[in-house]
């Protein structure tokens, strides 16, 4: 408790300070523009390793073994597409949010509604991840195991996370990011080495006691090959095609997730952005490398039944083995403080995670929801911040609400599905109003929507909502649709219906076009913004 309440003490005390620096809607927005390629890279790194990454990861590597670590190289490798992609191109849009990219050559209204809607849903299905993480963490270490404690947590961490976001804005946000990417890399880093010192750093020994602790019996090899969550016999191929789904998903979806990308306009120039996407792709490359020591050698010593036994979702892996290690080294005492130090940065890492989502879905609706498409443009930047620091309490309302129904799922799978529907409807838009000149309002709102809604539908009529025991609604069961990630339908249907969208509509602005090439490809409009 000793350690929770430092942490929050101090990240307390960095919104004071920034709330005290923010004075316009640049500042709230985009931290004034005022971060270092290294200091955003961090802020990224903070951003991304989320609940689902330190335990969703590690839990599902425990309990599946190999399928687990599928979820790792699917998270590192979305990050080529991102720098590739859209980094340097969206940040020298020099604007606030995605919608401000796609308004730009087009009829600025429906296009920032759907955007604005997209990249709420999106942010939603992210929170509800890191919420259900928020109460198997602390439930596990203050011996919470009924649903009303672990709920009452859920409403402590969406309540904190609202205060940072209503006081600091994106300049408090972004400090919490990087002192929370310090400490997990520091606390992983450190179970890590314990870990491996203890199998004599030989990864061999300890590949082969996870699956001789964890592995089915009669059969534990197949705890090392593929095929122990997805594509068994018993799927068959759907399976197979459920795999290729999430795999889709999770390459696909970072390059169109709001609350990283927002973090592009940090940045007070191209070379900046660039730089801050080398620097996190280093930061996050090291720590999936991490993730598979933790899963496995939580696998190994602590057990897949233990594991289970504490969270059946595995989210609690991670911690369960930090107090086991600690246990075998530096006895009891020495585990107990190496479990709360985890915990704390786990705790760490989820508020830093969830202010970031909760000030990218708030933006969204302040910037381009209630100032251009309910106000037409006519507000000020005071009224847009009132606005955002208000809608930030709703949209933080509403995941503590959704969190609590989702008790008992893994956090990496939600985050999983918020990667479809995030690579569904945004993706497709980004990457044609960046690369395809004929592309117009019809078919950015076409993509959005139609991405969107067929995420939203295959996602509610999966095994994901009903008809097994680890459902949201475990007693119902209208799941006719059978995969559990919806990305092999809803990608390609999103980018199909932009395409439809767009030859359909005879809109068309070349003019538009050439300037959002020019401003994308050289940073000028980005200059002029950062100016002003």
């Amino acid at each position: 408790m000793i350690l929770f309440l430092t942490f929050v003490a101090a990240t307390l005390a960095i919104t004071v300070w920034a709330s005290r620096q923010t004075k316009t809607a640049a500042d709230y927005y985009a931290g004034g523009r005022s971060f270092s390629g290294v200091q955003n890279g961090l802020a990224i790194g903070g951003d991304y390793m989320s609940a689902a990454s330190f335990l969703g990861i590690a839990g599902i590597i425990a309990l599946s073994g190999y399928d687990g670590f599928l979820y790792s190289i699917g998270f590192l490798v979305a990050w080529l597409v991102a720098l590739l992609l859209v980094a340097e191109l969206m940040r020298n849009s020099g604007k606030f949010t995605m919608a401000d990219v796609l308004a730009f050559r087009m009829s600025p209204r429906p296009v920032r509604t759907a955007a604005g809607v997209s990249t709420i849903v999106v942010s939603i299905f992210y929170l509800l991840a890191q919420m259900v993480g928020a109460g198997a963490l602390v439930g596990l270490l203050l011996g919470i195991t009924g649903e009303a404690g672990k709920a009452w947590t859920i409403v402590g961490v969406g309540a904190l996370m609202i205060v940072y976001v209503v006081f600091g804005g994106m300049k408090g946000t972004t400090w919490v990011q990087i002192v929370k990417a310090v400490l997990l890399m520091g606390g992983a880093a450190l179970v890590t080495l314990l870990v491996l010192g203890k199998f004599g750093f030989n990864l061999s020994a300890l590949l082969g006691q996870a699956a001789a602790t964890s592995g089915p019996e009669g059969n534990p090899e197949s705890f090392l090959i593929p095929g122990l969550k997805y594509g068994t016999e018993a799927q068959g191929l759907a399976g197979k095609i459920d795999l290729i789904s999430l795999g889709l998903a999770l390459v696909l979806g970072t390059a169109g997730l709001p609350h990283i990308l927002i973090r592009f306009y940090t940045v007070p120039t191209a070379r900046d952005a660039r730089k801050s996407v080398l620097w996190g792709i280093a930061i996050i490359g090291v720590f999936y490398l991490l993730t598979l020591v933790l899963g496995f050698g939580a696998a190994a010593l602590v057990g897949k039944e233990d594991i289970a036994a504490g969270d059946a979702a595995g989210n609690t892996a991670a911690p369960m083995l930090a107090q086991r290690i600690g246990e075998e080294i530096f006895g009891t005492v020495g585990g107990t403080i190496l479990l709360a130090l985890i915990g704390a940065v786990a705790f760490a890492t989820i508020l830093a995670v969830v202010a970031g989502l909760t000030l990218a879905s708030s933006s969204s609706f302040a910037h381009d929801l209630y100032a251009h498409v309910f106000k037409r443009g006519q507000v000020t930047e005071r009224q847009e911040v009132v606005v955002a620091r208000v809608s930030a309490l709703i949209i933080g309302a509403i995941a503590i609400g959704l969190g609590i129904l989702a008790q008992g799922q893994n956090v990496a799978f939600l985050v999983a599905l918020a990667f479809a529907v995030a690579a569904s409807g945004n993706l497709p838009a980004i990457l044609y109003s960046l690369f395809w000149k004929r592309f117009n309002t019809a078919g950015a709102v076409s993509a959005i929507y139609g991405g969107l809604v067929s995420a939203l539908l295959l996602v509610i009529f999966s095994p994901v909502v009903s008809g097994t025991k680890t459902a949201l609604l475990p007693d119902a069961d209208f799941a006719w649709f059978p995969l559990s990630n919806p990305g092999i339908i809803s990608i390609p249907l999103g980018f199909l219906c932009g395409w439809i969208g767009t030859v359909l509509s005879k809109e068309y602005n070349a003019a538009k076009y050439a300037e959002i090439e020019v401003r994308s490809l050289t940073g000028v409009g980005a200059e002029k913004a950062s100016q002003h």
